[in-house]
């Protein structure tokens, strides 16, 4: 297996992060009146951001594993109940903190057998 940089990943998470965005301005534009400029601002920003995440990803799987690259995309679950709780002041169970604590793990597990078994 081929051994992925410290900023490749760094990269990818960032950019996973901003993918994750998408679905704020998802549910703000759900809120707005159709076609208003609220709901034009939000889709637009959606558009965006789905745009940048494509040229991104590309980046991103030329340089790692595709393999590796799609057990990282689960992390947009931790990011989504983060966006909830920050953003949109929703709550948070005892069971969706350890789902995101199973995601987070599998992940680190993911990296680990990626490096060969070295630290991430």
């Amino acid at each position: 297996m081929t051994k992925t940089s410290p900023k490749t990943l760094l990269f990818l998470h960032l950019l996973l992060m901003m993918y994750s965005c998408e679905g704020i301005l998802s549910k703000l534009a759900a809120g707005q009146e159709f076609l208003s400029p609220g709901f034009i601002l939000c889709y637009g920003g959606v558009i965006a951001i789905l745009g940048l995440y494509a040229i991104g990803w590309q980046q991103a799987i030329k340089r790692m594993p595709l393999t590796s690259a799609y057990a990282n995309r689960a992390i947009t679950v931790v990011w989504g109940v983060i966006w909830g709780i920050v953003v949109f002041h929703e709550g948070v169970s005892l069971l969706q903190l350890l789902g995101c604590a199973l995601v987070v793990a599998g992940v680190a597990l993911f990296a680990t057998a990626d490096t060969g078994g070295e630290a991430a």
